[in-house]
């Protein structure tokens, strides 16, 4: 039997153990067995009784958490179990933070190890606030944005976006012990780099080569670029095949507009902006491909994200807002809807990959628009 996710095997116990403790209570919990080899098999160990009880204290002190640690017996020989539920607190061994992954014990640190403990204590990083932005630093036309878009997607009344700008920004939880949190300036200040660098979008046509023959960077407020990212894609970087009907002309895109918008909004939306890394959108006669960067619920993969889940966004703030304006949803269906966008258009599915603390959203160009592909001439 192999080590998974939440089962540790060790012939003889030593104080490296606690480490892979630690990495369990950090994630979903696991099992160590003390006097198994990786095959399942019984090597026992001596002084069975005491050692589970010097292991216990060990990990309580060590620790400080409780484990449940006992002396099993198989074909003669003792062996020792010890179960670590998952910790709702962070939990350190000597002052490193460990996260059992798979069947790696990693060693958080920087970025991953302050998120890692924002998520732990429910302080995420958008609840930060700032101490030198104020309300009347924030871009006017953002919340201009907001309010159309928010009352044509119907999900916010007239009534209820007849207020202040400082009114709705409490009302929308963007404000905290009367300071703007980050989410709040990444949203409506027209320069939030000046809080956090990379928050922005790139956008690059590329031909054969690797450089890209021209390029866009959006750099404003991410309502600002919300507005503007789609129509920017569709004016200046897609070309279209024109198609006669009887009665009307019309254009076709070589991938499905939904779709994109999509892809691009849950971008946006789910981006981890701490790393400084700005949303790219790279263009090619062939493919298109969104990527940014993410940290995803613990446990969860690629196939997780295919799979039906739950809604459990990583900037709730921003998603909150992304949401009212009806450029996303709330219930986890957003590739659901990118891939029925494909379909509608018979377009190939795109592509999901999910590449360290990045992921990119494949698209293949639709064949009838795309030259390079044996499809019609524009």
């Amino acid at each position: 039997m192999s080590e998974i996710q939440n089962t540790e095997y060790r012939e003889s116990w030593n104080d490296a153990c606690l480490r892979w403790l630690c990495g369990f209570a950090n994630a979903r919990g696991g099992v160590m067995h003390i006097g198994l080899d990786d095959s399942d098999r019984v090597t026992g160990v001596n002084r069975a009784k005491n050692l589970a009880e010097e292991i216990a204290a060990k990990i309580r002190n060590e620790l400080g958490i409780a484990a449940h640690v006992k002396v099993r017996t198989r074909e003669g020989l003792d062996y020792i179990e010890i179960r670590v539920n998952p910790s709702s607190n962070p939990v350190s061994c000597q002052g490193e933070y460990y996260f059992r992954s798979g069947r790696a014990n990693i060693l958080l640190a920087g970025i991953a190890l302050a998120d890692f403990i924002m998520r732990k204590t429910g302080t995420g990083r958008e609840e930060e606030t700032s101490d030198d932005v104020g309300i009347d630093d924030l871009d006017e036309e953002s919340f201009q944005i907001f309010r159309r878009e928010a009352l044509r997607s119907k999900r916010m009344t007239a009534e209820q976006l007849n207020i202040s700008n400082a009114e709705l920004l409490s009302k929308l939880h963007l404000v905290s012990h009367g300071k703007l949190k980050k989410s709040a300036i990444l949203l409506f200040h027209r320069d939030p780099g000046i809080i956090q660098n990379g928050c922005c979008v790139r956008i690059g046509k590329f031909g054969a080569g690797p450089d890209a023959q021209y390029q866009d960077t959006l750099e404003c407020s991410l309502i600002r670029i919300a507005d503007q990212v789609i129509d920017l894609i569709y004016h200046k970087y897609l070309k279209p095949r024109i198609d006669y009907a009887p009665d009307r002309r019309s254009e076709i895109y070589p991938f499905p507009r939904m779709a994109v918008r999509e892809a691009v909004f849950n971008a946006l939306s789910h981006n981890a902006y701490t790393f400084g890394v700005p949303i790219q959108i790279r263009i090619s006669e062939e493919d298109m491909i969104i990527s940014n960067c993410c940290i995803l619920p613990d446990g969860w993969t690629a196939d997780t994200l295919l799979a039906p889940h739950s809604a459990i966004p990583y900037n709730q703030d921003i998603a909150n807002v992304f949401f009212r304006c009806g450029y996303t949803n709330n219930w986890g269906h957003g590739i659901d809807r990118i891939r029925a966008s494909c379909r509608e258009a018979g377009e190939e599915l795109p592509r999901f990959e999910l590449s360290g603390k990045v992921i990119r959203v494949h698209f293949k160009a639709v064949k009838k628009t795309c030259p390079v592909l044996g499809g019609e001439t524009f």
